[in-house]
C-alpha cells in the first residue's frame, strides 16, 4: 500500500517536471500542443511510462523521432528536477483518450440525427 502511494507521488512529480521540460524543448510547437496526460511508474520506480497527447497540426512522426532522439537529455534534465534514488528510464506512449472521446461524440451525434 505504501509503495502504491509512493508510485503515485513520484509519477505526479515526474509528470509536472516532464510537462515543464517539454515546453522548453518544443518551443516551436506553435502550430500544436504536446501535453503530458499521465505517468505510470513501475513498482521499483526505475521506469516511467509517460503518456502524451498531441493536439493541433503537429507532425507526429517528427515529434516521436525527436522525443526518442532527446530521451537521454530529457532523462538527465528530469533527474536534476526530481530528486530520486534512481533516475527512471523513460518510455513515451501516445494517449489516444482525447481522440476516442471525440470519435464517440461524433458517433453519438450521428446516432441522434438518425
Amino acid at each position: 500500500m505504501e509503495t502504491d502511494k509512493r508510485q503515485k507521488r513520484v509519477a505526479s512529480a515526474i509528470q509536472e517536471a516532464m510537462s515543464r521540460l517539454l515546453i522548453q524543448e518544443f518551443p516551436n510547437a506553435s502550430n500544436g500542443l504536446i501535453t503530458v496526460t499521465g505517468v505510470e511508474m513501475t513498482a521499483d520506480l526505475k521506469t516511467a511510462r509517460v503518456f502524451l497527447s498531441l493536439y493541433g497540426a503537429l507532425d507526429r512522426e517528427a515529434v516521436w523521432s525527436l522525443l526518442e532522439k532527446r530521451k537521454g537529455f530529457l532523462r538527465k534534465a528530469l533527474a536534476s528536477l526530481v530528486k530520486l534514488k534512481y533516475n527512471p528510464s523513460l518510455i513515451f506512449s501516445l494517449d489516444r483518450t482525447a481522440e476516442l472521446e471525440e470519435r464517440l461524440d461524433r458517433l453519438i451525434e450521428l446516432a441522434k440525427k438518425r
